[in-house]
């Protein structure tokens, strides 16, 4: 087995990445968090769903090829859950817990935030398509079971028909690693075609090192859970205009901002308004980085 998953350097998946107990008990921990936090907001969630398919005048009945198609439209509608997730820090601070381990293994995959449900907001056109809600939520807990088994290093490649349609282990390992050529690729969750279609597919090439480009150097499930939620406010309480907050928000989590150019009272220095070449130079308010984007 060794052997067949050594990679090109002749080091193994094993051999690279040694189990850490510590990281294992702490994805129990946050596993333990996110199961209390499903439980809490699952009527929530689908009443949501439920709302919307009552306003639509679609209507796909329920039956068998409902279900695979309905799987379909949901992975589609995760691709793009999943895509913003990495590419806005809103949504990157629901989902970074997953990506915090330096470890690939089942255990990541209970690795996941307790406030992901409000990403639901964007399976709303599954409702809107008419599939009822019984079968919506049968084809989302299948893609979530799915999503266990890709968690491994002890799985290679697979045989090259299935490599091309569906996310496989290998494509996986691809979306946890934190090499720049890998960062932002294979957001498939059960289909990797709609990277493959949308320009964001990178085969696995060697074994790859995992984790966020910023650790969090902690075993807290809290902490796991809430630092980007906590390092999101703190800018914001440091950078004090709407524009920052919008940017901070809603743009990538590796955003910069230079406060002394373009935010905070707008206090010119000693005194002197800045020249045309200055205020040009001004317009700009940031600059984006792949940041803690790692996929």
């Amino acid at each position: 087995m060794k052997a067949y998953i050594a990679d090109r350097a002749g080091s193994s998946h094993a051999d690279k990445h040694k189990y850490d107990i510590k990281d294992g008990l702490a994805a129990a921990g946050v596993g333990v968090g996110n199961l209390i936090s499903t439980a809490l907001v699952k009527a929530a969630t689908f009443g949501i769903i439920l709302f919307f398919y009552n306003l639509t005048p679609l209507y796909v009945p329920t039956s068998w090829w409902s279900f695979p198609l309905c799987y379909i439209v949901v992975d589609f509608c995760r691709y793009w859950a999943h895509r913003v997730s990495h590419e806005q820090r809103f949504w990157w601070a629901t989902h970074v817990t997953h990506h915090s381990s330096e470890q690939y293994n089942f255990t990541v995959s209970f690795r996941l935030g307790w406030t992901q449900h409000i990403k639901v907001i964007f399976f709303v056109p599954a409702a809107l398509l008419g599939f009822d809600p019984f079968v919506f939520f049968i084809c989302m807990q299948i893609g979530v079971l799915y999503q266990f088994w890709i968690h491994t290093e002890l799985i290679d490649r697979m045989w090259a028909p299935i490599e091309f349609i569906f996310v496989t282990p290998s494509h996986h390992r691809v979306h946890h690693a934190t090499e720049e050529k890998y960062l932002d690729k294979n957001y498939g969750s059960s289909l990797i075609i709609w990277d493959r279609m949308f320009g964001t597919f990178c085969p696995e090439q060697e074994t790859p090192n995992y984790g966020i480009l910023t650790p969090v150097n902690s075993y807290n499930p809290v902490k796991l859970v809430f630092h980007e939620h906590m390092a999101m406010f703190h800018d914001m309480m440091e950078y004090r205009h709407p524009k920052a907050w919008w940017r901070i928000i809603f743009h990538g989590p590796g955003l910069t901002l230079d406060k002394e150019k373009h935010y905070g009272f707008y206090k010119y220095k000693d005194g002197q308004v800045p020249s045309a070449s200055d205020a040009q130079q001004d317009k700009e308010v940031g600059q984006e980085t792949p940041g803690n984007v790692v996929v």
